[in-house]
């Protein structure tokens, strides 16, 4: 393993990036800097919206590319670089599908802040932490703003009982459980393996020369463009089928071992 050649290192952030209590260590940012000094490109690329990530990586995030809402939003240095929105009336089709489900709350997730119909202490309290900008809205028309993706929350699992109510969706755009509780709705070019390929030609780094990260379904076009690709431990299994190389789960360092590797091997 040629560790040696790797140019862009890509990493997702909630299960991989970041451990259980939604943190990013320090050793992280001691391992970004010599990165850093070896031209080594870091991307943080997440199903949160771009001020979540940057409230995570402030000190490095001028530093740093931002994929955000699953490949959704490129930006550097606050500069957007690609934009891939959903069309209005789609987000109306995809709000009227699931309105109904019990135990399901979605969110409108535009690039200032998300938009929630249900106002439910459990969804609330979710969005202090993945959405911390938010509106309450009566109607979707009181958006106004692109919306990126519609995420949606179960309060058991978004896998057995929103996945399969719009997973005829598929053929037109991108549906990806994101998470235990959440079912994610984008652009079909709204993916984290499309946005980390416009940042591979926009560099000329080639896919041999890509290292990446994750542990969710809204991860495996962002694996199949490196060939580097790393599933958590505690990843889905599906990652797991994907990736090349498994490394430890994300409460035990997982990302950061093999950055260790890297940097030795550099």
């Amino acid at each position: 393993m040629d560790l040696a050649k790797v140019k862009l290192v890509v990493s997702d952030m909630d299960g991989t990036l970041l451990n259980s209590n939604h943190e990013v260590s320090t050793l992280f940012f001691e391992l970004f800097l010599k990165m850093k000094a070896h031209n080594i490109l870091f991307v943080a690329a997440s199903g949160r919206p771009h001020y979540s990530i940057c409230d995570k990586l402030s000190s490095i995030k001028d530093q740093i590319y931002i994929v955000s809402e699953n490949g959704g939003f490129i930006s550097y240095k606050e500069k957007m670089l690609l934009s891939t929105p959903l069309v209005k009336e789609d987000v109306t089709k995809f709000a009227n599908l699931i309105d109904g489900l019990d135990n399901t709350h979605p969110v409108f997730c535009g690039h200032t802040k998300a938009y929630i119909k249900n106002n439910s202490d459990v969804l609330l309290k979710l969005l202090s932490e993945y959405y911390p900008n938010y509106k309450i809205i009566d109607n979707i028309s009181e958006i106004d703003e692109p919306i990126y993706k519609v995420a949606i929350y179960h309060e058991d699992s978004s896998e057995k009982y929103v996945y399969p109510h719009v997973k005829h969706l598929e053929s037109d755009f991108k549906v990806k459980t994101s998470a235990t509780h959440w079912v994610d709705i984008s652009h079909n070019l709204a993916n984290k393996g499309h946005a980390i390929r416009f940042l591979q030609n926009l560099h000329n780094i080639s896919v041999d020369e890509t290292m990446a990260f994750g542990d969710y379904n809204n991860d495996l076009e962002m694996l199949e463009r490196a060939h580097y690709s790393y599933a958590m431990k505690n990843a889905h299994p599906n990652v797991k089928d994907v990736a090349r190389f498994e490394t430890e789960n994300n409460d035990a360092y997982g990302v950061e071992i093999i950055l260790e590797k890297l940097v030795r091997a550099k």
